[in-house]
């Protein structure tokens, strides 16, 4: 009976021992298991600050090249028929002295347009504290929807893109040829583009129409990489 029952201790003891060696082992993994979530917390933290960072510098960034821009080209803006929008897009809105109707040829008055603007334009965005921040700059081509002769609104749609498109096209091919921009045409070459929208922008008034006038517009856009390096950000974190 005593070898019965000494026999029941130890099995008991074993099975107790058993249990606090799994209970050890549960709360080892526990703390790692935490340890590993305050370590992701703080990574994640210090990438959002990061990420916040990165917004704050290129909104400073935009604001004071909005106000470069408004400073220098404020007194020409209203006899070129042109504005500044915060979001960094310089328009040009008087389509009389842009490009014959359904033509892509540049007019003498726009060319002497582009002649005064765009090597002032590029000294300031190519400064050193823009020009290694900007990722594109856009020059963008819009028309109406309306297309004389078209088959249906997809059919004058599809002409407008054509249109829209060479008239970029031919812009750039303008500008990049200027002899005042010569010293950072290489540059120009890796950020300078051609941007056919077709319609797909049109200007609308209060009510909704579309103003036909206002639609037939060319803009340049500078497009900066803060998507790009907050992008990056994001596939560190991942």
């Amino acid at each position: 009976m005593m070898l019965d029952n000494q026999s029941g201790l130890g099995g008991k003891r074993e099975e107790e021992g058993h249990w606090v060696a799994v209970s050890d082992l549960m709360a080892g993994l526990m703390m790692v298991f935490m340890l590993v979530s305050v370590v992701f917390m703080i990574n994640v933290e210090t990438e959002r600050d990061k990420i916040r960072d990165v917004a704050i510098l290129y909104d400073q960034l935009r604001t004071q090249l909005y106000r470069d821009l408004q400073e220098e080209f404020a007194d020409d803006m209203p006899r070129w028929g042109a504005e500044l929008d915060e979001d960094l897009a310089f328009r040009f809105n008087n389509s009389d002295v842009l490009f014959d109707r359904g033509e892509a040829e540049l007019k003498p008055e726009f060319r002497a347009i582009l002649n005064d603007f765009f090597p002032r334009y590029v000294r300031i965005i190519t400064q050193p504290e823009y020009r290694d921040d900007i990722l594109e700059v856009r020059i963008e081509g819009h028309t109406s929807s309306g297309w004389f002769g078209a088959r249906n609104e997809d059919d004058a749609y599809i002409r407008n893109m054509d249109l829209s498109q060479e008239r970029t096209r031919s812009t750039l091919a303008y500008v990049l040829g200027l002899n005042d921009v010569h010293r950072d045409k290489e540059w120009l070459k890796r950020h300078l583009t051609a941007n056919g929208l077709s319609s797909a922008k049109v200007v609308r008034n209060a009510s909704g129409d579309e103003v036909g006038e206002r639609s037939r517009r060319v803009e340049f856009r500078v497009r900066t990489d803060a998507e790009g390096r907050i992008a990056t950000i994001l596939d560190k974190v991942q």
